[in-house]
């Protein structure tokens, strides 16, 4: 019986072991699931961090481009001139159906009314160029007027 009893005992002093060991390892995990959890916590405060920042940039942006009227004025009033023929400047003023008919007249015509058209750009860029840019501003973005 003794010998039994030796060989009892390494058996219980190895799952005593096997105890201690999973006990070590569960306390372990703890620590590491509890510190992915806080890590996860940073990480998701950091995203809405800079994802309010984004959203904040992108509609001070959003609000200085669509509050420049000055630079659509100017950008509309170049372009008018040099390429009034194809009606570019009607379509950055947003006004798609008066800039598809300059566009397609010039066309359409093989160029034989494309001079006309091309005067008419002319005369519509010099008058974007000497309006003031409330004035600007007033009659082709509020007032939505698409001729002249």
């Amino acid at each position: 019986m003794d010998t039994s009893d030796n060989k009892k005992d390494p058996i219980k002093d190895l799952e005593k072991k096997i105890e201690e060991g999973a006990k070590k390892i569960k306390e372990k995990a703890g620590k590491i699931a509890k510190e992915i959890d806080e890590n996860t916590q940073d990480f998701q405060e950091e995203v809405k961090s800079t994802a309010s920042e984004f959203s904040e940039s992108a509609k001070e942006a959003y609000e200085q481009i669509s509050s420049d009227h000055e630079s659509k004025r100017i950008v509309a009033g170049i372009v008018a001139i040099i390429f009034g023929a194809l009606g570019i400047h009607k379509f950055i003023l947003g006004y798609q159906k008066e800039g598809l008919i300059m566009l397609v007249i010039s066309i359409l015509s093989l160029g034989f009314l494309a001079g006309v058209v091309a005067l008419i750009g002319l005369i519509e860029g010099i008058v974007y160029l000497a309006k003031s840019d409330e004035e600007f501003y007033q009659t082709y973005q509020v007032g939505r007027k698409p001729w002249f």
